[in-house]
């Protein structure tokens, strides 16, 4: 019989010979090659089948040892194997030594062009600047011989005393040059000289609990207890990060089961005035010693002051890195204004082609959970002390590699005022929160100091995606040779040509062009004004005033990898991580696409400095569609991306049942990945805004019933332009079981009718 030993399952582990002479000689003589054992698996109710060798084949002379060993460390590399596939297929992929494993295999050539003294330049500029309101620690290999002074963390109760880092050093001796290895000391943490922090319990009071709070201005998010709860490397799953998200943000409120003392979780903390005083904290988790005195260890003699750092191949390493003054950190309830002018907060998101119900919905999801003050008759007099966010549309005019006429300015209002999904937001009661900008490449490249002498060098090969590159030059000569003759035969062909798309009307039609421009777009828009950066196919889902009152930059983690995801990406404007971002781009061909940019940062060593957030946060659903956490997913549980507009039959209750606030609750946002031609509501494939905004209602419709009669895909009851909202509207033409895209596009609208209040129980006033 199998033994139980300390939780581990082992088949025959004695050591007492069997029983019986019979068996004895048996045991002899037919002794297994290999036994089993069962390894318990941490966090799952499975246990891992091991097959190892047989160490009681060890003893059986001198002729089969050599060989037994040699079987010994191969079945040894094959569980190893095994055990790494294993992992990574439905379980947690990415994590340990395992994820450390596949990265070293799977490097990528080096896009270093920085050398350690300019890196080092960058992490001061940074930490001064108060853009690393965290307590981890600075890789070793940027070589900090001494600790900096952090403003934007409290002071500690503990410094590291680390050295410069050296991998190894070379002496010599009799035989020629020889590498020594050196140990390689940890990071070096910062001395937090900052303002003291309170953590809040964020919850209304009874009766007044139907609706969560709206978040205390100028408060701020700790990322460390963010990554703490939520970062899937530390095998965190979506479905508890999202419960501390929303426990902790104050969004149960009027709806808490009690649990035990939930301090650990609040993660929203506010700064204290200068002068103020707390004792130290010395209840959480993460309080340690006292601080010690940094000790600075001398580098080894003839050191190369780069080693360790590998170079880009033929590139030149970037030299006098040019980089503003640091900037001053200062708690929101010191500043003059509610808004600070080196934190603008605003909202860009790009966007190509005809504007549609995805931009639309992106807007409304904006108004209803931001607090940008439409609930107040004089938002300026009521919201005095908070700083009220402004979404910038930018409307790129034409195809991605198209030059703008002049008249580009005009054209783009001319077609926002047609278009009944972008029409409604150029209504004077928007116009302090939502603005529309004009999008040109040339001028926002001059824009960018860091490159505006050198880009028009690689303006032929602009398009360049992961080293992917499109010749827009080439391909446009061979397009305008095409004759007269053919000219009106091939229009169809020629717009839909990867060179004159504008916008992605089918998933075979994928306009790549604009895609690889909002890559770079991004960078750009973050880099000249600040603020943060959403793709078109995000959903806004909570208020994100604690977003910005952390003042680092961020990205998200790509679902399972340890790579960024930029559909949400947060720069300072004019930063020291802004420029090494664009010279390095510059000397590898401007390639933006978020996975070169992980290499970019991974490289230098800056990855803290560019946040790797959880994707649980922006885009709780991506684990799931890719087979991970699919034992204890969040709400809703969607398998492809592709739920979001079919929902399933199985769960289709949920939407109408559970409504916005059953939509992964605690998230920041939503991105449910491209789709830009399915729409969100094809019963009502029009903005339902109500009367304010029936013009643009009407010509949605006619536009629909004229294609519907074109195409012959249903029996018309009326003639276009003759129905009405009161006679076409009927329950049996919609759908019976609504999905979750039809349930939050209804539901923000139903806000700018004034038939709802927002998500925070605000009514819209006109």
């Amino acid at each position: 019989m199998p033994q139980m030993k300390r939780g581990i399952l082992f088949a025959n582990t004695s050591d007492l010979p069997p029983p019986s002479a019979v068996q004895e000689k048996l045991g002899r003589f037919h002794v297994p090659w290999t036994r089993t054992i069962f390894l318990p698996l941490p966090g799952l109710n499975r246990r891992l089948r091991v097959i190892v060798p047989n160490v009681a084949l060890l003893r059986g002379g001198r002729r089969r040892g050599p060989l037994l060993v040699s079987l010994a460390c191969i079945a040894l590399v094959c569980t190893v194997v095994i055990m790494s596939r294993g992992f990574g297929g439905a379980g947690w992929g990415n994590s340990g030594w395992n994820e450390q494993w596949n990265q070293d295999q799977n490097r990528e050539p080096s896009t270093l062009v920085f050398r350690r003294e300019e890196l080092k330049k960058i992490w001061k500029w940074e930490i001064e600047s108060g853009h690393f309101p965290s307590s981890k620690s600075i890789p070793r290999q940027i070589g900090l011989s001494l600790p900096l002074e952090n403003p934007a963390i409290p002071p500690q109760q503990k410094t590291s005393t680390q050295s410069t880092y050296y991998p190894w050093h070379t002496s010599r001796g009799a035989g020629g040059a020889v590498r020594v290895a050196v140990e390689e000391p940890a990071g070096l943490e910062t001395i937090g000289i900052g303002p003291k922090r309170v953590y809040l319990d964020i919850q209304n009071s009874p009766p007044d609990v139907a609706y969560p709070p709206r978040p205390i201005p100028g408060s701020v998010a700790d990322m460390d207890i963010v990554m703490k709860y939520c970062d899937f490397s530390k095998e965190k799953y979506v479905r508890d990060c999202l419960e501390v998200l929303r426990l902790g943000g104050g969004l149960d409120n009027g709806q808490r089961v009690r649990r035990g003392s939930t301090d650990d979780w609040k993660y929203i903390y506010v700064e204290q005035p200068d002068g103020a005083s707390t004792s130290p904290d010395r209840s959480r988790s993460d309080a340690s010693h006292d601080q010690q005195a940094p000790v600075q260890i001398t580098e080894p003699a003839g050191a190369d002051p780069d080693l360790g750092l590998i170079k880009k191949k033929a590139a030149e390493w970037e030299t006098d890195i040019t980089l503003p003054p640091t900037l001053q950190h200062h708690p929101a309830s010191t500043l003059p204004t509610p808004c600070d002018p080196e934190n603008p907060r605003v909202y860009h998101m790009f966007w190509t082609g005809p504007f549609t119900d995805k931009p639309y919905l992106a807007i409304l999801s904006f108004l209803f959970t931001q607090n940008t003050g439409i609930h107040f008759q004089d938002a300026a007099h009521e919201m005095s002390n908070v700083c009220r966010p402004q979404f910038w549309m930018w409307i790129n005019p034409g195809p991605a590699a198209s030059v703008p006429n002049p008249n580009a300015l005009r054209d783009m209002y001319n077609g926002l005022k047609a278009s009944p999904w972008a029409a409604p937001f150029l209504h004077p009661r928007f116009k302090d929160v939502v603005q529309f900008k004009l999008w040109n490449t040339t001028e926002q490249l001059d824009g960018i100091p860091e490159i505006k002498d050198e880009w028009r060098a690689l303006q032929d090969a602009l398009f360049n995606s992961g080293g992917h590159i499109i010749s827009v030059k080439k391909k446009a000569v061979s397009s305008s040779n095409t004759s007269d003759s053919t000219s009106t035969s091939s229009k169809a062909s020629d717009e839909d040509d990867i060179l004159n798309r504008a916008g992605s009307k089918s998933s075979s039609s994928y306009d790549r062009l604009s895609v690889i421009l909002s890559d770079m777009a991004r960078f750009v828009l973050c880099h000249r004004f600040g603020g943060i950066y959403l793709d078109a196919d995000t959903i806004l889902l909570r208020d994100w005033e604690e977003m910005w009152g952390w003042k680092g930059a961020f990205a998200y983690r790509w679902s399972r990898l340890p790579k960024y995801n930029t559909a949400v990406l947060r720069m300072n404007k004019g930063s020291a991580l802004g420029t090494f971002l664009f010279r390095t781009a510059l000397k590898n061909g401007l390639d933006f696409h978020p996975m070169t940019v992980s290499n970019y940062v991974k490289d230098a060593y800056l990855e803290d400095l560019l946040l790797r957030l959880p994707d649980a946060l922006f885009d709780s659903a991506w684990l799931n569609t890719e087979y991970y956490q699919r034992d204890r997913p969040p709400q809703p549980y969607f398998t492809e991306f592709a739920d979001f507009f079919d929902t399933p039959v199985v769960n289709s209750a949920a939407p109408q049942a559970l409504g916005f606030n059953g939509f992964f609750k605690g998230a920041y946002s939503y991105h449910f990945h491209n789709f830009w031609w399915k729409p969100f509501d094809p019963a009502r494939n029009w903005p339902d805004l109500g009367p304010r905004f029936i013009a643009g209602e009407m010509a949605a419709r006619e536009a629909l019933e004229a294609a519907d009669a074109i195409n012959n895909s249903k029996n018309l009851t009326t003639e276009p332009g003759s129905s009405s909202p009161e006679t076409s509207d009927r329950v049996d033409d919609d759908k019976r079981d609504l999905d979750w895209s039809i349930v939050l596009k209804r539901t923000f609208e139903a806000y700018i009718r004034g038939e709802r209040p927002n998500m925070y129980g605000e009514w819209i006033r006109w």
